[in-house]
């Protein structure tokens, strides 16, 4: 299988060195090479790299059989028609597209076509997610926060599809209903676009999602917390430091660990919920600090992506997933364009 990749600004640099990895390690995998508009980008990361440039898309479509699309979210839809007309298999980067109806009329050439197109939706690989997934059951109530500082990259879209579509996909993957409501609230600051964003996701099974992105912030910080049923848990994440915990409601043997030293320090640990233990009868409180798998998330994705096309199997994160997370990320928009008279 040959892939290339179009687009090499910061993340397709990422995409291009990882690349080159896999496809030193697995025999039927070659790195054909790069394209970029930018010809003195696309000349650095060629020699940095050792990898061809090609100078068009055309030049990429013809010596590849599937490519990663890491350009600008406005200019998705135009190459990915044209490397799918081209009968590629893709991998782009979220969003899928710009638009609902751009990304229809892909997912319509993906099926026409028999192709595989997977979004990088990159949270659904974060090892510390993968870690607390099968301690929680069904999720009820989802807090998700997502602060960064500002990038001048990325002020040609919002923050809701820049920093809060990772946990709307979160949401979407981890909750199985369908959406009742959505309001929402954001405000404009240094650049056009949304730069702070906070939405209230309801669902018609009773579940709700609270989900708040900023650019804004003197610190990054990307954090998740779940209150969950089946079994009743509070499990939180930390995206940045890898960390996750999980509180949960046992049968007294069913307790994660037998060792006394390590019961002792999760009976302290229990105690600063405060007199929770003392009120739960026949069921016992017992907390799970998950070990989290030592993954780069962007090579696994890829790696999955690549898997997929080998296979013939459905893409870890659909197209059609893809677009549903742009979908709400755009219903939130509207809600807030509604609530705020000066954001056209």
């Amino acid at each position: 299988m040959r892939i290339g990749v179009a687009g090499v600004g910061k993340l397709g640099e990422f995409h291009t060195n990882l690349l080159k990895q896999i496809a030193a390690e697995a025999s039927d995998v070659e790195f054909s090479g790069v394209f970029d508009l930018n010809p003195e980008r696309l000349q650095e990361i060629g020699k940095k790299y050792g990898v061809a440039c090609f100078s068009t898309l055309e030049e990429l479509a013809a010596s590849c059989d599937a490519a990663v699309i890491a350009t600008t979210t406005s200019s998705h839809y135009a190459i990915a028609r044209q490397l799918l007309e081209a009968r590629l298999h893709l991998f782009i980067e979220k969003p899928i597209t710009a638009t609902l109806e751009e990304a229809d009329k892909l997912i319509r050439i993906e099926q026409e076509k028999g192709l595989t197109i997977q979004v990088g939706h990159i949270e659904r690989f974060n090892p510390a997610l993968l870690a607390v997934e099968p301690y929680i059951g069904e999720p009820m109530y989802i807090q998700a926060e997502r602060l960064s500082g500002f990038s001048r990259r990325v002020t040609d879209v919002s923050v809701v599809l820049d920093l809060m579509i990772h946990d709307i996909d979160l949401v979407l993957s981890l909750i199985k209903s369908d959406i009742r409501s959505i309001a929402a609230s954001g405000v404009k600051v240094f650049s056009n676009e949304l730069d702070m964003a906070t939405a209230r996701i309801e669902f018609e099974n009773g579940a709700i999602a609270n989900v708040t992105a900023s650019r804004l912030s003197r610190s990054k910080l990307r954090k998740m917390r779940f209150f969950t049923r089946n079994p009743k848990s509070y499990a939180s994440l930390d995206f940045t430091s890898g960390k996750s915990e999980v509180f949960r409601l046992v049968p007294p043997d069913q307790l994660s660990s037998k060792n006394p030293i390590k019961n002792f320090a999760t009976k302290k640990i229990l105690e600063q919920f405060g007199e929770i233990q003392e009120s739960l009868k026949e069921m016992a409180l017992d907390y799970v600090s998950p070990d989290v798998p030592k993954i780069n998330a962007l090579k696994e994705e890829l790696e999955q992506f690549i898997d997929a096309i080998r296979k013939g199997k459905p893409a870890k994160v659909t197209s059609e997933e893809g677009r549903r997370a742009l979908m709400v990320a755009g219903k939130i928009t509207d809600e807030i364009r509604n609530n705020t008279a000066d954001l056209d």
